[in-house]
Parts: C-alpha cells; sequence; structure tokens
C-alpha cells in the first residue's frame, strides 16, 4: 500500500482496537435488525462454508454459524486483535466449533481462491481503504455462483447515526486517508462498479433500521469512539454540544435513531 493507506490502515486499527469493549457492550444488540437482514438475503444454507468479513466481536458469525449447522465452516476475519479476542470469547462461551477466527483485511482476505459460498459483511466495507482490491478479492474467494451480502449506512441526511458520528468527527483531525468512515458508501454507484468489474453481478436495495438510546451521554459514550475518542477534553465539549444543537436538544431523553441502510448483493457467475 502507498506510505497514506499504511498510515491509513494503522489508524483505523487503533480506532477499533479501542472500541472492541463498548461494541460488544452497547453497539452489537443496536445493530441486531441490520444484521438480521443481510442473514436473511445470505440465505445460508447447511454445509456451506461462509466469510465474515469485518466480523468485530462475532454477532454476525455467531449467528451464521447456527444457520450452516455442525457441517458448515464460518471464517471470521477482522483488522483488531482487539476485536478477535472479543469474539473469540463469545464463540468459547456458546461452545461453537464450526467458526475460525483470523486476523486480516478486506483487500487481502486470508482465504484460498473459491473457497466460500458465501460472504457477508455488515457494516464493515464503509472502513476499507482500497474498495477496488476488495472487490477483486472477494471475487477471488467465492466459489462459482457464490454470493456476497453486505450493509452500508446510507449518508448523514437519511442516517441518523452517520449525522452524529460525522458531526462530532468533523472536529477531529483529519485522518490519514479519506473517503473511509461512517457514510462513506452513501453512495454506491463506484463501489457497485468495482465489485461488476471483479465479475460480480451487483444490485443494492435501501431498508430503514432503528435503534434507541436513553440519553444523549449513552449515545456519545457509545458512537462518538469512532471519530472523536482522542479530541483533547475543551474539543471534545465543542463537539458534543454541537451534536446536541443538532440532534438531542433535551439531552436526559430518549431518542431513536432512524438509519437508512443500504444492502448489497452480489453473485459470481456460475
Amino acid at each position: 500500500m502507498p506510505d497514506n493507506r499504511v498510515e491509513g490502515f494503522a489508524w483505523q486499527v487503533g480506532v477499533w482496537e479501542r472500541m472492541a469493549d463498548v461494541y460488544r457492550r452497547e453497539i452489537d444488540t443496536r445493530f441486531g435488525p441490520v444484521i438480521e437482514a443481510v442473514l436473511k438475503r445470505a440465505e445460508l444454507v447447511p454445509g456451506e462454508t461462509v466469510l465474515d468479513l469485518g466480523t468485530g466481536t462475532g454477532a454476525v458469525g455467531i449467528l451464521a454459524a447456527t444457520q450452516v449447522g455442525s457441517t458448515g465452516r464460518i471464517k471470521a476475519v477482522d483488522i483488531s486483535r482487539e476485536m478477535l479476542t472479543r469474539a473469540g470469547e463469545r464463540v468459547r462461551e456458546l461452545q461453537l466449533t464450526n467458526i475460525d477466527l483470523a486476523e486480516g483485511r478486506a483487500e487481502a482476505i486470508p482465504a484460498e481462491d473459491q473457497s466460500v459460498d458465501a460472504v457477508v459483511a455488515s457494516l464493515s466495507l464503509m472502513y476499507v481503504i482500497d474498495r477496488a482490491a476488495a472487490a477483486m478479492e472477494i471475487a477471488r474467494v467465492l466459489r462459482p455462483g457464490g454470493r456476497l451480502v453486505a450493509a452500508v449506512w446510507a449518508g448523514p441526511g437519511e442516517a441518523d447515526i452517520v449525522r452524529f458520528q460525522q458531526t462530532a468527527g468533523s472536529f477531529a483531525p483529519t485522518p490519514p486517508v479519506r473517503g473511509v468512515g461512517p457514510g462513506a458508501l452513501g453512495d454506491l454507484s463506484e463501489f457497485l462498479s468495482q465489485l461488476r468489474a471483479a465479475g460480480l453481478d451487483a444490485k443494492s436495495e435501501k431498508v430503514t433500521t432503528a435503534f434507541e438510546f436513553a440519553s444523549f451521554q449513552d449515545a456519545w459514550d457509545a458512537l462518538a469512539g469512532v471519530t472523536a475518542a482522542t479530541l483533547e477534553r475543551k474539543v471534545q465539549e465543542e463537539a458534543k454540544a454541537a451534536v446536541r444543537a443538532l440532534m438531542w436538544p433535551d439531552a436526559g431523553a430518549p431518542r431513536t435513531f432512524h438509519n437508512a441502510t443500504q444492502l448489497i448483493s452480489a453473485r459470481k457467475a456460475a
């Protein structure tokens, strides 16, 4: 990778290392409707081999493991060792024996050519630095007739979570690479073209999913780490004030986030 991409990748790993605990505690259950939408469209069946790309703390891979059964296999990949540690703890607690965890990134997937029946990627492709390379890698690991199902947020005008995170992030230093993060795939046209160029017949649809936080502080603690975790205290207070003014006039009241969620489906020729 060019130097700025190496720096950008290291920066992203650092973000997710910090987010592992809060993700497991606060985020996984709230993203449940997105995970369900992805797996419903993936139509997994017993005996299949599935790659969970950007597994995080394992929520998608664990549910997928129940669908492919003891004769199937899940390969769950993430760039963050801390995320994989949390995923491993859950896998052991549930005594699942058909999930393999692996450190890796979408631009260089740690899997053999034509080795998986399906790739699922729930809210991870927004953070990929080189999405053209990722499209080629997804096509490489899929067997003939294999499919990709992924979810990404729409833009800030349609997704409350993106508006929240982008507003908070506007107070942070510019990341080492541009075009990654919440809302980065609000316009899907380029990525769909990249998937098609890689040999995948790709399309998308949009649904609305939702989750709730009891107060502004709860939401800030759970969501702001992606874009604003390392801000100095004074700047962080300014960022919080900006988000409250935009989205949360009564900071102590609950708020439901309504998020336009773009679902990508693609298939490799048989």
